[in-house]
């Protein structure tokens, strides 16, 4: 399958304004691009390029005053199957995790692991180790949040994302990673691209998407609490703790975000 992939944000600077992009497909999926997904901008401006500390391809430029556009516009092959699923991957005891997927038990800016502690373990404890508890965590926040586009918030985090009960696909992302964290298994925050192909219309405009990865059996899963069910075409753009680590657009001054465009497209 051929994916057509890309975006295009607009803005208005009142000023010049440093500015950092994550918008190009994460380096695990670079040898599935037929076109790469080169970051454009107007008017064009120098682009420095580097990698985080989480691996993901970031752009940092010097917006002008004015009207700025960004653009990306890629394709990429995908094997056109639904998400895998690995029913009998086990939970590793804390003690025998690798190093580098501790970072991912700890707390973070919006999943706040110490205030959901007790209620995860109250709601979960009973589940079995493993795959069947991390879906019993997506099963319950897809029925506990509503999806709600108009309550956007940007500093929701995953305990008022529970208590409030309503939220968009960063908040369920959020809340699912908590919770995982709560019964010691690592989770990451992911965000890409999210066709709906194979859905039946009509379909929300394009955007990107929120999911997370947990650590079972060696190996890390994807998980999507927001949607709980396989999708086809997942591209990941960025991993990091949570949506504080991988921002779309990271801006260092006041703007006007006027065009927000995302395509996720099947070509012939």
């Amino acid at each position: 399958m051929r994916v057509s992939i890309g975006c295009r944000l607009r803005y208005s600077f009142p000023q010049p304004t440093p500015l950092i992009a994550l918008l190009n497909v994460h380096y695990s999926r670079f040898g599935d691009l037929e076109r790469a997904d080169h970051l454009v901008t107007s008017p064009s401006v120098p682009l420095e390029s580097y990698r985080d500390g989480f691996g993901n391809w970031c752009t940092r430029l010097l917006a002008p005053a004015g009207e700025f556009c960004l653009t990306t516009d890629g394709i990429c092959r995908d094997s056109g199957l639904p998400d895998a699923a690995s029913p009998g991957a086990w939970q590793h005891a804390v003690q025998d995790l690798p190093f580098d997927t501790l970072v991912f038990l700890q707390g973070s800016r919006y999943c706040d692991t110490d205030l959901l502690s007790e209620e995860a373990w109250s709601l979960f404890e009973a589940t079995e180790p493993g795959w069947s508890r991390v879906q019993a965590i997506c099963d319950f926040v897809h029925g506990h949040v509503r999806f709600d586009y108009m309550q956007a918030k940007a500093t929701r985090t995953a305990s008022q994302t529970m208590a409030e009960g309503q939220g968009v696909c960063r908040d369920f992302t959020h809340l699912a990673v908590a919770l995982c964290r709560c019964m010691n298994i690592p989770a990451r925050y992911c965000t890409g691209y999210l066709s709906d192909i194979g859905d039946p219309l009509p379909h929300p405009p394009g955007d990107f998407a929120a999911w997370m990865e947990v650590f079972l059996g060696g190996e890390w899963h994807m998980f999507d609490p927001r949607n709980n069910k396989p999708r086809i075409a997942r591209i990941l753009n960025a991993r990091g703790r949570d949506a504080a680590d991988v921002p779309l657009t990271q801006t260092f001054g006041q703007n006007t975000l006027t065009e927000f465009k995302v395509w996720t497209d099947e070509l012939a």
